[in-house]
Formats: structure tokens, C-alpha cells, sequence
């Protein structure tokens, strides 16, 4: 569904386009147009490509999801594709938010993801436009609302973050109780795949706000760049965040394979140890199992309560050696 929506000098608020009305407010001057569409159809993007005049290779992209998160350049309009995230227990979703931009105007694409978009994050972005629009004192600035749009981005990527460090520290519980569970490496090795997964899905954008920050995209005023370096900065943290979960989520692996060896080692000691002593009573009954007619202490009264002796002696002999020595 398209909804349109103009932001102009002297007007409270925004004023609401009609759809046949896009291409007649598209170079409308001092005004910004802002055209957002949720989960498009392939008439609504040839509508589209037609009243903005979009490239073709655009048009493409934005019937095509899956795209990875970019910045291009198309004549006199740019696009950016990035990721709106999310997690499920202990899986990423992602959904593609496409961003098409020039002078005066600029189109939002909501494609559909693994789920729906949440549409939280229109409202966050709508009432952060106005923030800034209010503090600023600007009636439309195609910067400051493609500001607006990164940024609510990516404060939903630190609550991701937040989210995958709680999982982090339940599997981190888990590894160090001395007693996980055989599904704790499949646990591990899930969040690993979403962290990989959300790091591809975020971490360009940091390339993204470089070349918007050298100017790349024209239409972006100076006082809208000075927000973007905020937005820059916050993206580069999250970039290192998602490294050190990365690194610390290997180690959770090293470590639960620590364990599993550490526990490995405790069962083979004890079986050793369980062999050693009952080699001792077999020995000696090994021995007087013979049966040669001629050997020494056949004759015994007591020899074989002396046998059973030396066994039982024996045998509580190494058990009480091996527990010294913590082996069983």
C-alpha cells in the first residue's frame, strides 16, 4: 500500500498526497514529498518507477529483495538498501528496507522479511522526523528524514546486541555449571549463524554513512551531514560489539569443548583405574588357575583363604591409592 506525504513551508504538519498526484509534487520546490510503501506489488513499483522517474536497474532492486545493504548511485537519485532486524530466540530476522532519494523527495520501500515489518518502526521514525523537524526549525529536508530513518535503525540494532548478550550469558551459565547439556554446541553454533548473519546484514552500513559523509549523496544538506556523523558513530560501536560477541562466543566454544574434554579425561582415569585394580585379584587368580600338577602352595590348608586375602588386600589397596589421587 502507497501513502504519500508532503512536508512544506508554512504548514503544520504533513499534508497527505494522493497517489495520482506524486508525480505533479516530485520537483514541487521547498518541500520534501516522502513516499512510503509497505510490502510492494509489482504495479505499485512500475507506479512508482513511472511518477519518480526511477532507473530500471532500480526498479529491479526494488521488486528484487534480498539485497545487501548498499549505497548506488542512479543519475540523479540514489538508493540504499539496508536491514531492519530482529530476534527470535535464537534466530535473526531480517527485513530489507529499501531507500530511494533525490532532490526534494524521497521514497521508503518495506519489503517483506521473515516476518512482517513491525510497524513500530514507522512510528519511531515519524515521531523522530518531527523531533528534528521541530528542533531545526526545517519544513522538509530529504536529509534530515533519511537521518531520521538510520538512526531508528540502528537503535533497534543495540537492542538486538542487548538481546544476543542475554543469550550469551544463559549459554556462558550453562558451559561453566560443569554439566551441559549435548544440545548446548547446537545452541552455540545457531547464535554463531545469527551473528554472522546480523553482522552482514548491519556492518556495511558503516561503508554506507562513509560515502554519504564525503558528500556522495548530493541532496544532503550540511546540517543534515552533522547528524549523520552522529549516526556514524553509534554504527561503528555496534560494528564493534558484534566483534567482541563474536569473539566471545568462540571462546564459549573452546571452553564447552574444555569441558566436554576435562570430563572425557575424568571417565577414561576412572575406567583406567577400575582396570588397574582389578588386574591385581586377576593376576593372582590367573596364576594359581594354571593348574600345574607340581606348583609351590597347592598344598596349603589355608592357601586359598590366603589367595582370597591377598586379593581383597590388594584391590582396597589401589582403590584407596587412586581416590588420593583424585582418579576416582
Amino acid at each position: 500500500m502507497i501513502s504519500a506525504h508532503r512536508f512544506g513551508a508554512g504548514t503544520q504538519g504533513p499534508e497527505t498526497v494522493a497517489v495520482d498526484e506524486i508525480a505533479r509534487h516530485r520537483d514541487e520546490p521547498e518541500s520534501l514529498l516522502w513516499i512510503d510503501v509497505g510490502q510492494p506489488t509489482r504495479e505499485e513499483v512500475d507506479l512508482l518507477v513511472r511518477d519518480l522517474q526511477l532507473h530500471p536497474l532500480l526498479a529491479e532492486d526494488l521488486v528484487h529483495a534480498n539485497q545487501r545493504t548498499k549505497l548506488d548511485r542512479y543519475g540523479d537519485h540514489f538508493h540504499i538498501a539496508v536491514h531492519d532486524c530482529t530476534l527470535d530466540e535464537l534466530t535473526i530476522e531480517r527485513r530489507e528496507i529499501d531507500i530511494a532519494f533525490g532532490k526534494g523527495w524521497l521514497l521508503t520501500i518495506r519489503q517483506e522479511g521473515d516476518q512482517r515489518p513491525a510497524p513500530a518502526v514507522i512510528e519511531d521514525l515519524q515521531s523522530r522526523f518531527d523531533m528534528i523537524r521541530a528542533i531545526e526549525h526545517e519544513p522538509g529536508d530529504v536529509g534530515l528524514l533519511l537521518w531520521a530513518i538510520l538512526d531508528v535503525l540502528v537503535d533497534r540494532y543495540f537492542t538486538v546486541i542487548d538481546e544476543l548478550d542475554a543469550r550469551l550469558d544463559d549459554i556462558e551459565e550453562i558451559v561453566f555449571a560443569g554439566n551441559a547439556p549435548d544440545a548446548t554446541p547446537h545452541q552455540i553454533f545457531d547464535l554463531r549463524r545469527s551473528i554472522g548473519i546480523f553482522r552482514r546484514s548491519t556492518v556495511p552500513l558503516r561503508d554506507v554513512l562513509s560515502e554519504l559523509l564525503r558528500h556522495e549523496g548530493q541532496y544532503l544538506s550540511d546540517r543534515s551531514l552533522v547528524f549523520m556523523r552522529d549516526v556514524y558513530d553509534h554504527i561503528l560501536r555496534v560494528a564493534e560489539l558484534i566483534e567482541t560477541q563474536r569473539e566471545l562466543l568462540t571462546g564459549l566454544l573452546e571452553a564447552h569443548l574444555g569441558v566436554v574434554s576435562n570430563r572425557t579425561n575424568r571417565v577414561m582415569k576412572a575406567t583406567s583405574s577400575w582396570g588397574a585394580i582389578i588386574l591385581g585379584a586377576t593376576l593372582i587368580a590367573g596364576i594359581y588357575g594354571m593348574n600345574f600338577k607340581n606348583m609351590p602352595e597347592l598344598d596349603w590348608k589355608y592357601g586359598y583363604f590366603i589367595a582370597l586375602g591377598l586379593m581383597a588386600l590388594l584391590t582396597v589397596t589401589l582403590v584407596v591409592w587412586f581416590r588420593k589421587k583424585d582418579w576416582l
